[in-house]
């Protein structure tokens, strides 16, 4: 497994499980099966309501803490009502952890945001969270941070595949040394992106799944990546990506397949 080492010095490995959408059954037996066979990196959030079963699969796979990157996030309503530090403290029992490895901004709610990245770095500065930082925010969400706040976000984790890849953003987030992180990294069934020409063209090329594809794609970008599975084989195939490399002239290929379609909402127009 490749780490990143994020501004603060903090190792992050570049791939991890996302468990979005996942029952609490689902989760804990994703995790679990992710755990065995060498994941160390687990991607939840308090609104996905599985915290409970990440948490108890990391307890019951007896891997010690240290060697785990456990990330979850502060949810909206908790922002509108000012509850950030609670909404920590209740992710951390839930888990049955004493810290994250990264605790981050679910989404740049209007008019709460800023408050609420003041209030991550009080988190930050006390240890509940080895680093802080965001999802889903933009370039202009991320300057009026850096007017508030000397604290850089560590890490920005956004909607990231061949059909959004959003070139500006991934830009400014290199300038200013905050990682990218991709959430959907493989799209969606809807999408089809699976099913793209290029993407199987080059599958066949280097005799990869039309996932490792895409997910070796992102690593080349120096992009950590969260897919989500709960089978065990494709697990297995979303980190066996560490054996080779897309040309540049490939990457460029996947690069052209932008088309600006998201599967999630748009960072500016949200209403939940």
């Amino acid at each position: 497994m490749k780490n990143v080492i994020l501004n603060n010095g903090v190792s992050m490995p570049i791939v991890g499980l996302g468990v979005f959408r996942c029952s609490q059954e689902e989760a804990y037996n994703a995790v679990k099966s992710a755990l065995d066979i060498g994941y160390t990196h687990i991607d939840t959030a308090m609104i996905y309501e599985n915290e409970e079963a990440v948490g108890q699969a990391i307890k019951d796979s007896k891997i010690s803490r240290e060697k785990l990157f456990i990330t979850t996030k502060l949810w909206n309503e908790d922002m509108r009502k000012d509850n950030e530090r609670k909404a920590m403290e209740t992710s951390l029992k839930k888990l049955g952890l004493d810290y994250v490895d990264l605790y981050l901004i679910h989404w740049p709610v209007k008019e709460k945001y800023v408050k609420s990245w003041i209030e991550m770095g009080k988190i930050y500065k006390e240890g509940l969270a080895k680093s802080v930082g965001v999802s889903n925010f933009l370039i202009h969400h991320l300057e009026e941070i850096f007017k508030a706040s000397e604290l850089i976000p560590a890490v920005n984790q956004v909607e990231f595949h061949p059909y959004v890849v959003q070139k500006e953003l991934t830009d400014f987030c290199k300038t200013n040394n905050i990682q990218f992180e991709s959430w959907s990294p493989l799209g969606a069934i809807k999408n089809g992106l699976l099913d793209n020409k290029t993407i199987l063209e080059l599958a066949e090329k280097y005799n990869k799944t039309a996932a490792q594809i895409i997910l070796r794609w992102n690593i080349d970008k120096g992009i950590v990546t969260i897919p989500k599975s709960s089978n065990k084989e494709r697990q297995l195939q979303n980190i066996s990506i560490f054996d080779f490399e897309l040309s540049q002239d490939d990457i460029a290929k996947i690069d052209s397949l932008d088309k600006n379609e998201r599967v999630g909402s748009h960072p500016d127009n949200f209403n939940f």
